[in-house]
């Protein structure tokens, strides 16, 4: 990673997962600051305690709000932008609020850091953005789009805008392996949406190694992907009920509204202008200009050859493999009984 010492560095929504990852990740370097930024009191004083640092200083405000971006904006150098409404549902019920945080929640950030002299901003995107079909998945898309217009139109501000986008991180608050684990433990069959829907698999560190690759290696308007494995929900529960030692069974509830049977990272029209950098691809900003000439005049007739990048047609993990991946997440072990936990 490129030199943080005397670097402060702003982690907007910092105490969720991501947030308590990388901050762990940053205080092994020599950055002078890590300023956490999100509206939770409550989280902040639990992570404040956690962490006990004083190079981490927390910060009370709202990506909605302007005005306390500016006054957290102050002497920062770069941006790790988290700060998202995540949950499919409250945002079908409430689309207008995934608006107001994921869309102008983030040009605020673009506009505040730009405005501040920040010189680099990582936001955080979610595989849901790539052919959207609900509304949380529509507004990280148009976050996306808010972060690329930067990138065109912006460009002499000396702030570099890029994005990360990857599926789901495993052990996240509100995400499906902590649901079946507390299920397995009350003896409870797993409510399972469509045992052949298919998800790719991301342990968290690895998220967090993507957006510093990205932080290290991007420029305007690149989208970096992380090339991930994935598994069905059949794989996924049979795994756990075999290293948990609970032959709890499924329910299949069928698909719930928003969802697809497979999500998808990266669309033929992406592929096509991607470079792959081994475990990454980058998608290079599309800079066509506003004379909108190879919008309307010119194609690309080697588009058509390829096929989306989705969850049903990356490596598929066997029941095995996705057993020692959960065994390897410290969130799976610390709920494992002690005679089931694997010997160090």
């Amino acid at each position: 990673m490129q030199s943080l010492a005397d670097k402060c560095i702003l982690i907007t929504g910092g105490t969720g997962s991501f947030g308590h990852t990388v901050t762990s990740a940053l205080l092994k370097s020599d950055c002078r600051e890590i300023r956490i930024f999100s509206r939770d009191e409550l989280k902040q004083e639990m992570m404040r305690l956690e962490v006990a640092n004083p190079r981490v200083r927390f910060f009370i405000g709202d990506v909605r709000d302007q005005a306390s971006l500016d006054r957290a904006m102050v002497g920062v150098d770069y941006i790790f932008h988290a700060a998202a409404l995540k949950q499919v549902p409250s945002c079908e019920f409430f689309p207008i609020e995934a608006v107001k945080t994921n869309v102008i929640g983030s040009e605020n950030v673009i506009r505040s850091a730009a405005a501040h002299g920040v010189k680099r901003v990582v936001c955080l995107s979610t595989d849901k953005a790539v052919l959207p079909v609900n509304a949380m998945g529509i507004s990280k898309a148009l976050m996306e789009k808010v972060a690329l217009a930067h990138a065109r139109t912006g460009a002499t501000s000396g702030t570099t805008v890029c994005c990360v986008r990857y599926g789901n991180v495993m052990c996240s608050r509100g995400s499906v392996i902590p649901l079946f684990i507390q299920q397995l433990k009350q003896g409870k069959p797993l409510t399972v949406t469509v045992p052949a829907m298919t998800r790719f698999m991301l342990p968290l560190r690895e998220a967090v190694d993507l957006v510093l690759y990205a932080f290290e290696h991007g420029n305007g308007g690149d989208i970096f992907v992380r090339k991930a494995p994935a598994c069905s929900l059949t794989v996924l529960t049979e795994a756990l009920q075999n290293i948990f030692g609970v032959p709890a069974g499924m329910n299949a509830i069928g698909s719930r509204h928003g969802e697809k049977l497979y999500e998808t990272l990266l669309t033929q029209e992406e592929l096509r202008r991607s470079e792959d950098m081994g475990e990454y691809f980058r998608v290079r900003l599309d800079d066509r200009d506003l004379n909108y000439t190879l919008y309307f005049d010119k194609g690309d007739k080697g588009q058509a050859t390829l096929e989306d990048y989705h969850s049903h047609n990356t490596r598929q993990l066997t029941v095995p493999e996705m057993e020692a991946l959960l065994l390897s997440l410290p969130d799976v072990l610390a709920e494992l009984p002690a005679g089931r936990r694997p010997a160090k």
